[in-house]
């Protein structure tokens, strides 16, 4: 059981760390329909901690609110990717390539996650989790797409993932 709730407590603070990600990148965009999908992924990250969270019953976090609204993690790697982003010459399209490899990591990690939980209720949220986080990533790369002008999102497979 403590190996689970260590589990539940270090996705709860990885989702808070990739809202954060998400709320800084969307402060510097400037593309407004990439702004508006990193406010779209921040609100969803933020919903995610929340599965987490409810599963949680450890009381070290304090409330969700409280939690959820405490300053980033600045040395957490969601943040110091976008931090890395914003300090070099901040663009869309190096936060979207952030963001696509933030999600496939913890889409993967997930997964492994949920292959070691015991609890299928809980085994139930990770699973969730990966997949909504599989989610993201394929709305990322379509939006990466029309940042670059590339082909029509039909045309993906036989373009850009071979």
């Amino acid at each position: 059981m403590k190996d689970t709730q260590d589990a539940l407590k270090q996705a709860i603070q990885t989702e808070k760390n990739a809202m954060n990600f998400y709320q800084i990148g969307a402060q510097h965009m400037k593309d407004t329909e990439a702004k508006r999908l990193f406010e779209q992924l921040a609100r969803e990250e933020k919903e995610h901690a929340a599965q987490f969270f409810k599963a949680y019953r450890g009381n070290d976090l304090g409330s969700f609110e409280e939690f959820i609204t405490a300053p980033p993690q600045n040395e957490a790697l969601w943040v110091t990717s976008i931090q890395k982003a914003i300090d070099s010459d901040f663009t869309e399209q190096k936060a979207l390539e952030y963001a696509m490899e933030k999600e496939t990591h913890l889409e993967k990690a997930l997964r492994e996650t949920a292959g070691r939980i015991t609890d299928p209720g809980i085994k139930e949220i990770f699973l969730w989790n990966a997949n909504e986080t599989h989610n993201h990533f394929l709305t990322i790369e379509a939006e990466y797409a029309r940042l670059m002008a590339m082909v029509d999102e039909s045309d993906m497979d036989t373009y850009v993932r071979e």
